[in-house]
Parts: C-alpha cells; sequence; structure tokens
C-alpha cells in the first residue's frame, strides 16, 4: 500500500495528512472546530451571492439555532421541559437595548457577552427554584415566567421604553468590507459565527463528563442519584448554560429586529422554539438547525405563496399558519424521531442495503 501523497511539514520531519486527519478525528474539539470553520467559509461565500433579504433571514436561522441549541441541552438532553426561553430571550435583548442606550459605541461583543452574564444569571435565579418541579408543573412555572416576564416592560414603562420598547441601530458593517457591503450581511455574518460557536461548545460539552452527566439525571434521576451525582446542582447548571444561549440569542435578535419591545417575546416565541427542536430531533444539536430553518423558511414561504395565489384577506393572513401547523403534523407522524432521526435512519438503511449488494456480488 501507498502511504499518502499529501504531506505537510511539523517540527522538522514530514507528517502524512492521513495521520493528521486521524489525530483530528479523535479529538472531538478539533473535529468540531474543523467542520466549523469548514461551514462559515461556505456560508461566507453563500452570502455574496444572495440578496440583502437573503441574509436577513439567514441571520434570523442563525439566532433561533442558538435559541434552540440551548433548549436542546435542557429539554433533549438533560429532561427539563421549558416554555419559557422566549422571556430568557427578552433579558438578553433588553441587556442589549439598555446597554447601547447609555453607552452607543460600546462593542457589540461586549454587549453581547454581557447580555450572556445577565441572562446566565437570571438563569440560575430561576434554575434554583426550578430544580425542585419536575414534569408539568416545571412547564407551568416556565410558561408562567413566560407570561410574566414581559409584562414587566409595561410596569415599568419609563425604564423598558413600554410597548414601544427601546430602538436599536443596527450594527453597521466596518469600511475595509467596502461601501457595498451591507448590514444585512454583516449581521448574518456575526450571527452565523456566534451560532457556529455555540453549536461547537455544546457539542463538546454533550460529549464530555458533563454532557453524560445531564443524559444520567435525564434517564433516571434515583439511579443518578445513587451513583453519587447532585441531581438538582447539576439541572441547575443545566438551566443556567441554557438561559446563556437564550440570552446570546436574544441580543441578536434585538440587533436583527432593530428594537427591544414586549410584543417580540411573547409566549408564541416560546412555543416556537419547543416545536423547532422537536420538529428537528429532540436532543440533537443537528435536529436543533434543522428546525430553525423549518421554522424560518416555512412561514416565509407560505406567506409568499399565499399572497401570490391573491386570495382574500381573511383566507391569507391564516393560511401561513394552516400550512406551518400541516407541515408539523406530517414532519411527527413521518419522522417520530424528528428530521435529524429520520435521516439517520434513511442513511442506516441505504448503509443496510449497500451491504447486502456487495455480499450478493461476492457470494455470486
Amino acid at each position: 500500500m501507498r502511504k499518502a501523497v499529501g504531506a505537510v511539514r511539523q517540527s522538522g520531519r514530514r507528517v502524512p495528512v492521513a495521520s493528521l486527519w486521524g489525530v483530528v478525528g479523535r479529538r472531538p474539539l478539533a473535529r468540531h472546530g474543523l467542520f466549523a470553520v469548514l461551514v462559515a467559509i461556505a456560508i461566507v461565500i453563500f452570502s455574496y451571492q444572495v440578496s440583502s433579504y437573503t441574509n436577513y433571514n439567514l441571520a434570523e436561522v442563525a439566532v433561533f439555532v442558538i435559541a434552540a441549541a440551548g433548549l436542546t441541552l435542557l429539554t433533549g438532553v438533560n429532561g427539563q421541559i421549558s416554555l419559557g426561553h422566549g422571556a430568557l430571550m427578552a433579558v438578553g435583548a433588553y441587556t442589549t437595548a439598555l446597554l447601547l442606550k447609555s453607552q452607543p459605541n460600546l462593542a457589540m461583543i461586549l454587549v453581547l457577552l454581557t447580555s450572556v452574564a445577565t441572562t446566565a444569571g437570571a438563569g440560575l435565579i430561576f434554575g434554583v427554584a426550578a430544580a425542585r418541579l419536575r414534569g408539568p408543573y416545571l412547564a407551568g412555572a416556565t410558561l408562567a415566567l413566560a407570561l410574566a416576564l414581559p409584562q414587566l416592560a409595561l410596569h415599568f414603562s419609563s425604564l423598558f421604553g413600554g410597548e414601544e420598547g427601546i430602538p436599536i441601530t443596527p450594527p453597521s458593517a466596518p469600511s475595509w468590507l467596502g461601501a457595498t457591503f451591507s448590514s444585512e450581511q454583516w449581521l448574518a455574518w456575526i450571527s452565523v459565527v456566534a451560532a457556529l460557536v455555540t453549536l461547537v461548545l455544546l457539542a463538546n460539552l454533550m460529549r464530555s463528563w458533563v454532557g453524560r452527566t445531564l443524559k444520567a439525571v435525564r434517564d433516571d434521576e434515583v439511579a443518578a442519584l445513587l451513583a453519587g451525582i447532585n441531581v438538582g446542582r447539576i439541572q441547575v447548571l443545566a438551566f443556567v448554560i441554557s438561559a446563556g444561549c437564550a440570552g446570546l440569542a436574544g441580543a441578536l435578535f434585538a440587533y436583527w429586529v432593530g428594537l427591544a419591545a414586549p410584543a417580540a417575546f411573547s409566549v408564541t416565541l416560546s412555543l416556537q422554539l419547543l416545536i423547532a427542536i422537536v420538529i428537528g430531533g429532540l436532543g440533537s444539536l443537528v435536529g436543533a438547525v434543522w428546525g430553525s430553518l423549518v421554522l424560518v423558511m416555512v412561514p416565509d414561504l407560505t406567506g409568499s405563496l399565499a399572497s401570490g395565489l391573491n386570495l382574500p384577506s381573511s383566507i391569507a393572513n391564516n393560511l401561513p399558519l394552516a400550512i406551518f401547523g400541516l407541515v408539523l403534523m406530517v414532519a411527527i407522524l413521518a419522522f417520530p424521531g424528528g428530521i435529524q432521526g429520520g435521516l439517520k435512519r434513511l442513511a442506516g438503511l441505504g448503509r443496510s442495503r449497500w451491504r447486502q449488494h456487495g455480499l450478493r456480488r461476492e457470494s455470486g
């Protein structure tokens, strides 16, 4: 057998590329990081080929990916049902708005990190209380959070702007990118990078002992407790991490909308995030990506269909919601494990048929 043709120099000696790839393959952080870099390069190239509106939608998908990935960790991996992640996104959005209101020239990276830290702190407070609740009681408590938290903006209207909210200026692209580089494309870049970093960190966390502990608590709390796992502490940790992701998504969502207002963070948003992780595949980060794509693209496509058919306004306004509900039912019935589970099943069937075909050829 010939050795790999490609090679690189390292420490004065030639190392086959195949050997380097084997090392990368054994290191989850390196493998996930390399895949994220390749995806980022592909999306950067794609963003130059599409319109500003498509870049605007791309930023929206990335924002929902961040929030859905955090909810996947909490609900899919740790088993805590949350109907209040829209409210946690509101914490990140209002943190961003208040920071920019007092310090308009503050660097965007500092704004995002502060929003993550603030929302993670809110998640810590609520997670301590939620760790005592199970099943429908936990779902009811998080639903109460989703209903109550946005109302604070109305009660303290002098601080949070009431129903009108607090306007936010979208980030402008750096001058070195050129005069034709749009702010929508720049926001899409920032959102995609934030989403990829979030996915890489969560993917490695789920493959570590922390991820195994989260799954152990989900599968059997009593067995985990007997194994020496502090169940309450692990549940609070999952809530804090998930809340931090929601805070980052909320901050980017505020930049994307250009406003932090209570109407943008209703219970509907929390339910949409839950629907996204169920459609994509509960417990799968790749499923969070699929679910976010469905969440953003299906209503947009159905809205275009409704306007193209020249339907009456009473029907056209409800058609996107009806088609989205139909897609949801079909996806759940056809793929009980979500889109990612269905793709894995189809890939497994394809591999088994390929092996059977190979055995038949050998026996023939």
